[in-house]
């Protein structure tokens, strides 16, 4: 199943978990306003790709068992310093997604939030960083790996639940929520003060110490984030095709220019207006013309290759080929117009398509993980720009007063994403993203019967 969340500013973050199937297959749909007057001219197709699409695989485990055993044998001297950074870090990172998800889960739940739900979400937190804080390894090497991973959690933590003290609606359970979370950051924050994690200048100073957490959050990352090198391809395709039309052209234009010379005679006015038309001619068609085929040669077929190496070995654990396009409503296949639901706003959209198909190689994975996890960020800032600016505004009779109140103008965007695992069947998704010209406003799954 695909999570699809809010992120800072424009930005959804599309996230999977890739399991031990070797082959994996994504097709993303994103159904535009027609009223943005959106197309390949507005935000050509290269640019929203290279601009908006941001790709990320990381090594992902559900035995959360096993980074805690890699850190006892690193204790004994079993493992290197390198093995038990990375499982350290996989540790880590994936407590991060995980609190991240839950806290998301709770500011989202429109049925509101019990106090049960928060107590839950605030002991599992708690068990994971005692664990963690089980295994202290004595080694200096090890140490400084353990404390920042140590440090940044507890500061995540700490601002994860502050968080959701600030944004939970003040009814039901909130007055029982409030100091249950308070206290936990309380905690987290005298922790951080015990171990002598930052200096008073850092803390002091809430860009300081914001930055530095965020170097710690790519130190973390850093080891279990697969490299990746991304190429476009065609290359050799194109230059082929430019030499071709190019002859073609150049020899049509040189029997014309030989034709009109045999015609006219000699050398005159009339014959150097003829050959100028002639060239002038060749430089309009040569350039329609290689357009023209390209998009013929190109059409349906992938545009870009991404690879995947592991950090630590630098092997090719996987490749990844990618299509990023306008498509047509009429071209879609049923199964995603089913989920869209066929309306008459569909006609007016304009529907972009991003879609990959992987091949991973799991034998090659760092030792102990099968599965990967990844997570595309597509920033809409690019779309937020054909939005109008401003507010308009709704008049309300209430308390026998006409009250005018300004309402900012949203535009509702659709998507739909279809999931293939292995031979598995595919399994399809929408959501609905609420988006006005200063941010997404909300993102709502909607429910969507698969198979149909």
């Amino acid at each position: 199943m695909i999570t699809v969340e809010r992120k800072d500013g424009y930005s959804l973050k599309i996230s999977r978990i890739l399991r031990e199937a070797t082959e994996h297959r994504l097709d993303c749909y994103l159904f535009v306003p027609g009223e943005l007057g959106l197309n390949s001219h507005v935000v050509p197709e290269d640019d929203f790709y290279h601009n908006a699409i941001h790709v990320k695989r990381t090594y992902f485990s559900d035995r959360q068992h096993l980074p805690l055993v890699h850190s006892r044998l690193a204790r004994r001297g079993k493992l290197t310093a390198e093995q038990y950074r990375l499982s350290l870090s996989l540790y880590g990172y994936q407590y991060v997604v995980g609190l991240e998800q839950s806290c998301s889960e709770l500011r989202n739940n429109r049925d509101g939030v019990t106090q049960q739900e928060v107590e839950e979400v605030v002991a599992l937190a708690q068990e994971i960083l005692k664990r963690l804080r089980r295994n202290v390894p004595t080694d200096d090497t090890l140490l400084k790996y353990y404390a920042n991973i140590d440090n940044y959690l507890s500061w995540f933590t700490e601002q994860r639940l502050l968080s959701l003290v600030a944004h939970l609606p003040r009814t039901g359970d909130y007055r029982l929520i409030k100091p249950l979370l308070l206290e936990v950051c309380r905690i987290e924050r005298q922790h951080r003060e015990d171990q002598q994690y930052n200096a008073s200048h850092a803390t002091d100073s809430l860009s300081r110490i914001s930055n530095k957490m965020r170097l710690l959050r790519r130190l973390i990352e850093y080891p279990v984030t697969l490299k990746e090198k991304t190429r476009e391809l065609g290359g050799g395709e194109q230059k082929l095709l430019k030499a071709a039309v190019t002859a073609v052209v150049m020899t049509s234009v040189s029997l014309a220019a030989f034709e009109v010379r045999e015609t006219l005679g000699g050398i005159s006015l009339m014959v150097i207006f003829a050959l100028a038309l002639l060239y002038a001619l060749r430089e309009i068609f040569k350039e329609d013309l290689r357009a023209t085929l390209w998009r013929w040669l190109r059409k349906g077929r992938p545009k870009w290759r991404r690879q995947y190496f592991d950090v630590h070995s630098n092997q090719l654990v996987g490749r990844q080929l990618e299509w990023f396009d306008y498509q047509r409503a009429s071209r879609l296949d049923q199964t995603i117009r089913a989920a869209r639901r066929a309306s008459i706003s569909q006609r007016e959209e304009v529907i972009m398509r991003y879609a990959s198909h992987s091949r991973m190689l799991p034998t090659r994975f760092l030792s102990g993980y099968e599965q990967t996890r990844e997570s595309l960020q597509l920033d809409l800032a690019m779309l937020a720009r054909l939005m109008e600016k401003g507010s308009h505004h709704v008049y309300q009779f209430k308390d026998n007063q006409v009250a005018r109140q300004p309402v900012e103008k949203r535009y509702l965007l659709n998507l739909v994403t279809r999931e293939v695992q292995g031979q598995n069947p595919p399994v399809i998704q929408r959501w609905k993203v609420v988006m006005s010209r200063s941010k997404i406003v909300e993102i709502e799954e909607m429910p969507v019967a698969n198979g149909s």
